[in-house]
């Protein structure tokens, strides 16, 4: 049970990363990918990503604690 929610908490805490960093960067105008999208150079997105990514570090460090 415990490597399930191990796996579960680090597989998702990886994916809030990566899509709070692309948030960020394309709030900060940074990743101008895809062109239409209306995150670009809106600085609220940086806040956003920033929040995102920070609480998928939070949830992959509780998940490599489980079973410690």
């Amino acid at each position: 049970m415990s490597a399930i929610l191990k796996l579960l908490l680090g597989g998702f805490g990886v994916a809030l990363f990566i899509l709070g960093a692309i948030w960020a960067l394309q709030g900060a105008g940074i990743l101008n990918w895809p062109a239409g999208s209306f995150m670009l150079a809106d600085r609220s997105w940086t806040l956003y990503g920033a929040v995102t990514a920070a609480i998928g570090l939070v949830l992959m460090l509780v998940s490599t604690r489980i079973n410690r």
